[in-house]
């Protein structure tokens, strides 16, 4: 099956504008509609594009369908941006995009969570543990993990924006995409792989090495261990990584 081909072409500027409200698709986030005003924030730019322009019938009424309740990640809702988007140029049916909006809140949902909160921030959150432990001062360590959590995010977006795009209301393939299914396993091996680096190395850092290094190393991973398992099933990974963060980080402060 191909993938059809856009009816009409964004503008480069379009385009830029889209990408940059997606960095902001959470601002307008209430109770009601989610992430609905976001929606329609994001893609808004497109459909200045529809006839009668900003301020016509089309343009008026394909801003309030958008402004709908939506919910999903807020970082694979760039899936949701672009093929909204095509859809709305290309005058699909009115029924049609509400039922896909409807559809697409549950995937994008846990998709994106499974990605970015159980795997990608975890990852990150470690990296930047062992960091200091290597010795990176504590400016160096937050510019480490702002830069590698931003580059992954940032790319998921754009990737979901012009996949979305392309593939319009039949965006729903791109789910199984292998990045998607097979990365959060693979992100979650190796943060525990970095685990096993990053936990003794800030320990060494902040009590300095010896039998005490030791004797931490060895209580925490007991400690560590018997909490996961009475926790396993009930907690993902990116609240146990933030809770390590601040156990160090208030311990460094305190001693």
């Amino acid at each position: 099956m191909t993938t059809p081909r856009p009816a009409i072409e964004l503008p480069i500027t379009t385009r830029i504008v889209m990408h940059l409200r997606m960095l902001s698709i959470q601002s307008g986030w209430n109770y009601e509609v989610l992430l609905g005003t976001g929606i329609a924030f994001c893609v808004e730019p497109a459909l200045r594009l529809l006839p009668g322009g900003r301020g016509g019938a089309a343009y008026r009424e394909a801003l309030a369908r958008e402004s709908q309740y939506f919910n999903a990640h807020p970082y694979l809702a760039a899936l949701a941006v672009g093929a909204l988007a095509r859809a709305e140029l290309d005058r699909e049916p009115c029924a049609r995009i509400e039922r896909f909006r409807t559809a697409m809140c549950g995937p994008l949902g846990s998709v994106g969570d499974r990605l970015v909160w159980a795997a990608w921030l975890p990852f990150c959150s470690l990296i930047g543990l062992a960091a200091f432990g290597a010795g990176i001062s504590p400016a160096g360590v937050v510019i480490l993990f702002l830069t590698l959590y931003n580059a992954g995010h940032i790319a998921l977006r754009v990737w979901g924006l012009e996949t979305g795009w392309r593939r319009g209301l039949g965006m729903a393939t791109a789910l199984g995409n292998p990045l998607l299914r097979q990365a959060p396993p693979h992100i979650a091996r190796a943060a525990a792989l970095v685990a096993g680096f990053a936990v003794p190395l800030a320990l060494n850092r902040i009590i300095g090495p010896g039998r005490g290094l030791f004797g931490a190393v060895l209580i925490g991973s007991a400690i560590g261990a018997l909490v996961l398992i009475r926790l396993h099933g009930r907690a993902e990974g990116w609240p146990i990584a933030l809770v390590l963060l601040a156990l160090f980080a208030i311990y460094s402060v305190a001693t």
